[in-house]
């Protein structure tokens, strides 16, 4: 079966909506002046939209565990070497040919609390990107380096 993610709130986007609406909330509670009162509501409002529409974690079907997701950008070249690599050895991918060009997206779905980490290679097709391999599931030790900022 095929690993399909779904993208849900993580922990970080509920505190940054509760940062905000607090926030928010205080400076309209506080006796000062009309423009802090107003920026208070703008807080709030920002707080709520973003609450709605800030979903950066993602969550597998299957088990229910939730992940971070990476994404990595090659050149169209270099296809068939990284397709070989995320097969058994990710310590061979070279990253400093990241970022020149964009005809390959490597995504990485990884777990620090299940210690897992889901690879798949996406190649670009005039206006989408589609699966060139299928998901291969590696150990998170093994992905440090490819899921790394």
């Amino acid at each position: 079966m095929e690993r399909e993610f779904i993208r849900v709130r993580s922990a970080k986007d509920i505190l940054i909506t509760l940062i905000l609406i607090a926030a928010g909330g205080i400076m309209v509670a506080l006796p000062t002046s009309q423009a802090i009162n107003v920026a208070g509501f703008f807080l709030i409002f920002a707080g709520l939209l973003l609450g709605i529409i800030l979903k950066t974690g993602y969550k597998d079907t299957e088990s229910g565990i939730n992940y971070f997701k990476k994404e990595r950008f090659f050149a169209q070249s270099l296809r068939d070497d990284i397709a070989r690599k995320i097969e058994s050895n990710l310590k061979g991918i070279n990253l400093a040919e990241e970022d020149k060009g964009n005809g390959l997206r490597l995504d990485i779905y990884y777990s620090k609390a299940a210690g897992k980490a889901f690879i798949q290679l996406f190649e670009y097709i005039p206006y989408k990107y589609e699966p060139c391999t299928k998901m291969y599931e590696h150990t998170l030790t093994d992905a440090a380096e490819l899921s790394r900022k």
